[in-house]
Parts: structure tokens; C-alpha cells; sequence
């Protein structure tokens, strides 16, 4: 994905890892990329090796020199590869990490349990807040297509029905627990 992100931004106009960073944080878009700040200094080394980004031009800002990169020809060729193979892989997005855990529901107990997923649940609001304040950020900056709404709008609607599981889950764990423990006794 950080090759792809990476292309993709520097066939819009050259730029240095840091403003990429910038515009990644900005618009949120890192958290649904899932890009680390490191893995896109990491594909532009890679990329130039590649003979896929080349430097541009050096600046130098206070005693720190940033590396200005554009996309070559071979760079286009392969963001258009990435692009259809982006455009024709489905991914199916399931929290497959707890369908694992609740295979095994039984060998922790149910306030660990609990309290993990009370902290899901928060760190999938913050996620939820992430997307809402990302996609004001997007119209704001210009008139959003209604492509890129309905893009926020999934993943939105993915973090609503995971939380949704989870809500369901805290409360009726406890009953599922109980019932079970009574069977075994």
C-alpha cells in the first residue's frame, strides 16, 4: 500500500517524505492505508533503487536537507500495474484477531475479557472520529465527489458494525459464560 500511496502522491507533483507524511496525517488517510511514517521513507529508498522515483532536487530547511522526489516513466508504469491490481483484489475486512480470541473464550476470565473489549470499543470511536474529522478535512480542502463520500461512508459503516459486534458480545458474554459453566457443573 505505501508503494502505491507513495506513486500516487508523486505523480500528482513532486514532494519530499515529509510533506507525503503531512498530507497522509492531514486527510487521516494513513490510518485507513494503514502507512507508517517510516514505510514511506523506506518505499522511496526502495523505489529509487528501482529506478521508480528519482530525486529532483535537494532543500535545505535550517540545517536539515530534504530529498525532493518525482516519479519516472517506470514509476507511472508500475503505479498503473498497482492500480489494476488494486482496482481487481477484494479484500474482506473481518476482525479475524477476535474471531480467534473467541475460540478460546474459556481460558481467561470474563473481566480480562471485558476490559479488552471495553478498550476496542474505544479505540474504534477514536477511529470513528478519525474518519468523520478526515473527511471534513476532504471537503474542506475542495469539493468532495460523491466517490470519496462513498468511500468514508464504508469505512465508517465497517468501524459501526464492528463496534456493533462488540457491544453485542460485552453483553451477552457474561450470559453465554454462565450458561456454559452451569452445563459443565
Amino acid at each position: 500500500m505505501a508503494r502505491l500511496m507513495v506513486l500516487g502522491l508523486l505523480k500528482r507533483k513532486p514532494m519530499h517524505g515529509y510533506e507525503m507524511q503531512q498530507s497522509l496525517q492531514q486527510s487521516k488517510a494513513d490510518q485507513w492505508a494503514d502507512i507508517l511514517p517510516g514505510s514511506i521513507y523506506y518505499a522511496l529508498k526502495q523505489m529509487q533503487k528501482e529506478g521508480l522515483v528519482q530525486v529532483r532536487a535537494h532543500e535545505s530547511t535550517g540545517q536539515r536537507g530534504k530529498a525532493v522526489y518525482e516519479i519516472t516513466e517506470a514509476g507511472v508504469e508500475e503505479l498503473h500495474r498497482l492500480l489494476q491490481e488494486a482496482w481487481s483484489v477484494s479484500k474482506l475486512s473481518v476482525p479475524t484477531t477476535l474471531y480467534t480470541a473467541l475460540s478460546f473464550i474459556d481460558e481467561l476470565p470474563l473481566e480480562n475479557i471485558l476490559e479488552a473489549i471495553e478498550n476496542q470499543m474505544v479505540e474504534l470511536e477514536n477511529r470513528l472520529s478519525d474518519w468523520d474529522i478526515g473527511e471534513s478535512i476532504k471537503a474542506e480542502q475542495s469539493h468532495m465527489p460523491d466517490f470519496v463520500k462513498a468511500l468514508f461512508n464504508n469505512g465508517k459503516q465497517h468501524i459501526h458494525t464492528d463496534l456493533e459486534l462488540l457491544r453485542h458480545l460485552k453483553e451477552q458474554l457474561p450470559k453465554w459464560l454462565a450458561a456454559a459453566q452451569s452445563q459443565h457443573q
